[in-house]
């Protein structure tokens, strides 16, 4: 030991003023890409469109452009094209260089800092061009002004050819173009997702009503040698995004019109669309200068707590509360579609990727907005205010029922002398940060999985039976289920309004279930729930599935023992079986997970050194959310339509 010490001590670097380093320009940006755009993964890919795009909106939003598009091209590069004022072409006055190259190259650049070249502004704190520029192999800037129009290339952040006029541009009298192609040195990928830039720009288009977005991937052509193109205008605006959430959702409307409110006060202005549906679900979403505010802010409370309040005194002016009678927030957005939309000077956002805004102000517009405009349209339209408040009062009682359930579990629990499920093999660690639960299909595996298992941090808990579909059933139905409430005793967190992240008992909350088609629909059912009761557990990164292997291959030796291996997929067990020698193999294929021993189980599924667990993220949220509906809730037509549109990659699947 004493050795050890004196060595670490020799070679003990030195600290001083030399290794302070001071990176220059955008070299920083290439240093630490995540600091800039969040993550290096499919997701910054994306968002370097967004940027980009998100410098035309702000020319929409001044009044000056009204058309965009994005162009995947061949090679995964990107251009973006708009009919704004185009960048002033000038030398700048304090850099001494041409300006659009002073926005491509240095940080914090741009129109938005107060200059008067916008009063309204998204992007990510007017570093987008140049963070772009920054992260790409090459980009490529086309500047129309006045009718002439500007060049200038950038090869990682760093001019390659001078920025230069190439005289009159009579196509493009005014407007930028832009192309890019992102360093494959600094993303894990670098092929766009058609869908992924798709679902943006229609959010986008929604938010800038009249505003036209086309985009196109000329990547490949069908027979007709036609590449594939989506032209994207809502005349509706924000009526239209509620309309479009309602119909993904493949629920129904309760009342015929999408009802729209508006309020300015200085230069602020709040937009709110809303419609309730027939589902039990809230989609709420927020925006701050056409800036998805995904952790909410002041105009998400602001909204809230109008319409609350315009709910409850409109049931009580038209008699239908009596009393002390009163609506909760969570009874009156149940089966709620909502947008609301902000715009204002100097927004104000609580992180570097703008996820919540912090405006206090906005939050009195919002709310004062929402109470009045609410309390005008129910007195224009009474019926349909019976039939939000009536829809309101079941949520209320079902919400009374589910706080009994909830009751009546805990007092079982109680006299039983313990909150926890009976059939739980808890663990001894009580760090919640190095403990894993593992949700195991059939006593059966679940037994082998007690045996099998590390019971210093892995705990196993074997369901009893289908778990309840939650997607058509109401909370207090899912209180009183006994497939169900074992994993939510379990867990620790609750779940709806009682559910605390800071109750969770198990930092991975793994769902092992066979690998077949019973097994997978095991797998939707428990996610479905943990989607819809305890989301915050799949946002933060705790939730899993388990990885068992489909065959187990055996290969007798030489001396007649027997060499094991396990394949995960049909191509693996043939990769392997070549890999054998293929002579004396046999490969028996698992019928489920209580057909393995524990030792197996262990050394395949459940052994960190060795085991494979995919971990379930929510990469898009509208998106997750019409997928469950569609293929958890009870409209059977869009269900069978989709499986009939994708049962051609199913054709291999082992039944």
């Amino acid at each position: 030991m004493a050795d050890i010490e004196k060595n670490q001590v020799e070679e003990e670097v030195v600290y001083d003023e030399k290794q302070i380093q001071v990176l220059e320009g955008l070299e920083a940006v290439r240093k630490r890409p995540g600091m800039y755009i969040g993550t290096t993964s499919i997701r910054g890919l994306h968002h370097l469109v967004y940027e980009i795009v998100d410098n035309s909106i702000d020319e929409a939003l001044a009044g000056y452009c009204d058309k965009i598009e994005v162009i995947i091209n061949e090679g995964n590069s990107i251009t973006v094209i708009d009919n704004g004022r185009g960048i002033p072409c000038g030398i700048h006055p304090k850099q001494g260089i041409p300006t659009p190259e002073v926005v491509y190259t240095i940080l914090h650049a741009g129109g938005k800092f107060g200059g008067g070249g916008y009063k309204i502004a998204g992007g990510l704190h007017g570093v987008g061009a140049s963070v772009v520029n920054a992260l790409s192999e090459w980009l490529e800037l086309d500047d129309a002004v006045d009718g002439q129009h500007y060049t200038e290339r950038f090869e990682r952040g760093h001019v390659a050819r001078a920025f230069k006029c190439e005289g009159a541009s009579p196509d493009r009298p005014h407007g930028v173009k832009v192309t890019f192609k992102p360093d494959p040195t600094i993303f894990e990928e670098t092929v766009f997702e058609y869908e992924t830039l798709l679902r943006r720009l229609r959010e986008q288009s929604f938010l800038n009503a009249g505003v036209r977005i086309v985009l196109r991937d000329e990547r490949q052509a069908d027979e007709n040698g036609s590449f594939r193109e989506d032209d994207l205008c809502f005349e509706g605006g924000i009526r239209s995004f509620v309309s479009f959430l309602i119909e993904n959702k493949h629920a129904d409307p309760i009342h015929d019109k999408v009802i729209y409110m508006k309020g300015e006060k200085g230069t602020s202005i709040a937009e709110i669309a809303m419609q309730y549906n027939d589902s039990y679900e809230e989609i709420v979403q927020t925006f701050a200068n056409n800036m998805n505010t995904i952790e909410g802010g002041m105009h998400e409370t602001g909204f809230r707590s109008g319409l609350t309040r315009a709910i409850n005194e409109y049931g009580r002016k038209a008699g239908i509360l009596k009393g002390d009678d009163k609506l909760s927030g969570e009874d009156v957005r149940e089966g709620l579609c909502a947008i609301v939309s902000v715009k204002l000077e100097n927004a104000q956002f609580e992180s570097q990727t703008k996820a919540k805004l912090g405006n206090s102000e906005i939050r009195t517009l919002v709310e004062n907005t929402v109470n009045t405009k609410l309390a005008e349209f129910f007195e224009e339209n009474p019926q349909v205010g019976r039939v939000i408040i009536d829809k309101a009062l079941a949520a209320s009682r079902a919400r009374e029922a589910a706080r009994k359930a909830r009751e009546t579990s805990r007092r079982t629990a109680l006299s039983e002398g313990s909150s926890l499920p009976g059939k739980l093999a808890d663990c001894h660690e009580r760090n919640a940060e190095l403990t894993e639960l593992y949700l195991v299909e059939g006593d059966s595996a679940g037994g082998s999985a007690k045996t099998g298992r590390n019971s210093r941090f892995q705990a196993i808990l074997p369901l009893r039976g289908k778990v309840l579909n939650v997607e058509k059933t109401r909370l207090d139905k899912v209180y009183g289920n006994p497939s169900l409430l074992p994993i939510i005793q379990a867990i620790g967190c609750g779940i709806g309004e009682e559910f605390d992240i800071n109750k969770l008992r198990y930092g991975k909350i793994i769902i092992m279930a066979d690998a077949d088609v019973d097994g997978s629909h095991i797998r939707i059912l428990i996610l479905t729930f943990l989607f819809r009761h305890m989301r915050q557990l799949i946002d933060e990164g705790h939730v899993y599935f388990a990885q068992p292997p489909l065959y187990k291959i055996t290969k007798k030796n030489s001396k007649n023992n027997k060499e094991a291996r396990y394949a995960f997929s049909d191509d693996e067990r043939d990769q392997i079986i070549a890999e054998m020698g293929g002579h004396n193999i046999e490969a028996s294929r698992y019928k489920g997970l209580g057909e393995m021993n524990a030792d197996q189980l262990w050394e395949t599924t459940m052994d960190p050194a060795t085991r494979t667990l995919l971990k379930v993220t929510i990469e898009d949220a509208i998106a997750c959310d019409a997928m469950f509906s569609l293929l958890m809730g009870d409209k059977v037509e869009p269900r069978r339509v989709f499986i009939e549109e994708n049962a051609k990659f199913a054709e291999n699947l082992d039944i």
